[in-house]
């Protein structure tokens, strides 16, 4: 890249201090938490509830293994320890026994996830009050007002969560949101990393594109066929080839993000956009001949999401399913309430509307509900919002 530009996109950018603070191997290390004589193993979350591990006659803890798993679950998340193995979030729990059948299998347990999540943006909010939730293990804050040495501040920050906790996270520092983000991730885990836009053309350039949030494995696998693979090889690509090929949106962004242009703001007052619940069932299931599991399934996510409504002080208007079916295609349905509501039995009900409009002829292997066009439940009644009370039955 010419000198000219280079300096002109240094010159570009507004010289924030903004961290993203990114929890390590958030839910295995909760449950490291609970089971400490399981450090230094490798472990993987992704279990069911018969999944617990046993209290044996001494009172020693018998734990289950990756090599005595059927079923079709995914790993959630794992130490590093089994990630070594080449096990990965996202992955099926019998590959993951191919990989690692000795690795201890944990189920999950959001309650303690949720908890932990609260805990450590608490102690954050205390030091840095200018944050912006993004996940259950991860946040940006805004560290432009704060006096500290950048460095010192971070560690403050770490260690702060660490007492509090008994956890660790790895934060970026840098001008903007997306080189915080990539930062996070350079020296995991327990890592501070300290970017600036000089830092570029060495420490971001070289590495692969995908490391760039908002370049998923199609757009990788795109630029791939182009021969764009590392974030250098993106910056010098020919702007008319990649709009060619992505459009002109989307090319726009990806120029920008090559040179380490992002002038997002950490936004403080984000509201999520939706609540939902899903869940992936152990083996296919039919429709009709598995109806009442079925139904006692689609219950319990319509009374979950129900429950994350009333947590959150939200309430929603419109309600979705989504269906996944033996041949992995999806399928998703909204019905839109006429007034807001947290209400499980109306939620269920504007949901089984939604069914009613799917062809239910092949097997299931997914079922979801989610809540959308939310409100706070607060403000709603301060300002006269109507809240669902009663809704016709469906069936």
């Amino acid at each position: 890249m010419s000198s000219p530009e280079y300096n002109a996109m240094q010159q570009s950018s507004v010289q924030r201090r903004i961290a993203h603070l990114d929890m390590d191997a958030f839910y295995a290390s909760v449950e490291l938490l609970r089971y400490p004589e399981l450090r230094g193993q490798p472990v993987v979350i992704g279990g069911r509830s018969e999944h617990q591990p046993i209290v044996g006659a001494n009172g020693r803890r018998q734990f289950y293994r990756l090599r005595d798993y059927a079923g079709r679950g995914v790993i959630t998340t794992a130490t590093y320890e089994a990630r070594a193995f080449g096990v990965s979030s996202g992955m099926g729990v019998m590959r993951a026994a191919q990989l690692a059948p000795d690795a201890v299998l944990l189920p999950v347990d959001f309650d303690a996830y949720r908890r932990y999540s609260r805990q450590f943006k608490a102690v954050v909010a205390a030091i840095a009050p200018q944050i912006e939730n993004t996940g259950i293990d991860e946040i940006y804050i805004d560290l432009g007002s704060l006096p500290e040495e950048t460095s010192l501040l971070a560690q403050r920050i770490k260690q702060a969560i660490r007492d509090a906790t008994g956890l660790t996270c790895s934060v970026g520092i840098a001008p903007n949101k997306l080189l915080a983000k990539i930062g996070s991730d350079l020296n995991k885990p327990d890592g501070v990393t300290i970017l600036s836009m000089s830092d570029i053309p060495g420490r971001i350039w070289p590495l692969p594109v995908q490391k760039i949030n908002g370049i998923g494995p199609k757009a990788t696998k795109k630029l791939a066929a182009l021969g764009i693979r590392t974030i250098a090889e993106l910056a010098q690509a020919d702007p008319g080839l990649l709009q060619s090929h992505f459009g002109r949106s989307y090319a726009a962004w990806l120029r920008d993000v090559s040179l380490g242009i992002d002038h997002r703001p950490v936004d403080t007052c984000s509201e999520p956009k939706s609540i939902s619940r899903e869940t992936t069932f152990e083996r296919d299931l039919h429709p009709r001949l598995d109806r009442a599991l079925l139904s006692e399934i689609f219950t319990a996510l319509c009374e979950q999401v129900a429950a994350d409504l009333q947590r959150k002080n939200y309430i929603g208007r419109r309600i979705g399913v989504k269906l996944r079916f033996e041949d992995f295609h999806t399928v998703t349905r909204d019905f839109t309430l006429t007034m807001h509501t947290a209400d499980a039995g109306q939620i269920r009900r504007a949901a089984r509307e939604c069914l009613r409009r799917i062809p239910l002829t092949k097997k299931l292997r997914l079922l979801g509900v989610r809540v959308s066009s939310l409100l706070l439940a607060s403000t709603a009644a301060e300002e006269g919002h109507a809240i669902q009370q009663e809704l016709p039955l469906f069936f």
